[in-house]
């Protein structure tokens, strides 16, 4: 690759990054906003939560582009080419936690206006939690940094016991108290979207391992 050439690929290589990250943030962004508005009950914030997901499927259908561009442009090997891929993907699994940041905004919506039978406390632990390793796998991202990835990949395992015990409180609640199930029903659903927000998260920090090894493996399993 020519000198001049190198320096285009370099400069649109480096806008790609900027545009993953300015998803990635749009996501989490998202998915905090939509905790609060269910914890507060703002079915305001949940609204704002819902149209903005019109922005990152902007973001993802940008980077599609931009590594669709940039592979039939340049043709890049090596570790530039896995970037390239792996960027793909990772928009991919942003852009479906952005979606399920704006499934929860609509249960939100939905219970704004009613009491909760049940106190919400590990639910927006589960959300902290998903944030938390959503900024690391961004920052593993930022510097391509297969340690950060790995222990990013790691604390999906609380996520995932959090969610088995709040499935078993609110089954448990709607097998006493029939009048309870259409609100249990709607917090389930929002824990099972964490759930799988955490598995989306590992995702892109499996994709960022990728990046800086060459080498597709789970990491959630270490």
């Amino acid at each position: 690759m020519a000198a001049n050439s190198r320096s285009l690929f370099s400069a649109d290589l480096a806008q790609l990054k900027v545009t993953l990250r300015q998803l990635g943030e749009c996501a989490i962004e998202m998915l905090e906003g939509a905790t609060e508005a269910l914890v507060n009950q703002d079915y305001d914030l949940a609204e704002q939560v819902r149209k903005r997901d019109n922005l990152a499927d902007a973001l993802d259908e940008k980077v599609d582009e931009d590594c669709v561009t940039l592979l039939a442009l340049q043709a890049p090997v090596a570790r530039d080419l896995r970037i390239i891929m792996g960027s793909a993907r990772i928009a991919t699994d942003l852009e479906r936690i952005a979606d399920y940041a704006k499934d929860i905004a609509k249960v939100a919506r939905k219970l704004s206006s009613e009491d909760y039978f049940w106190p919400l406390e590990d639910i927006p632990s589960m959300a902290h939690s998903c944030a938390a390793m959503g900024r690391m796998s961004l920052a593993a991202l930022d510097d391509v940094d297969e340690d950060m990835a790995r222990k990013c990949a790691g604390m999906d395992h609380e996520v995932d016991a959090r969610w088995k015990l709040v499935r078993e409180q609110l089954i448990q609640h709607m097998e006493a108290d029939p009048s309870r199930v259409r609100q249990a029903a709607q917090l389930l659903l929002v824990a099972r979207y964490l759930e799988r927000i955490g598995d989306h998260i590992v995702n892109v920090a499996e994709r960022v391992h990728y990046m800086a090894t060459g080498e597709l493996r789970r990491l959630d399993v270490e």
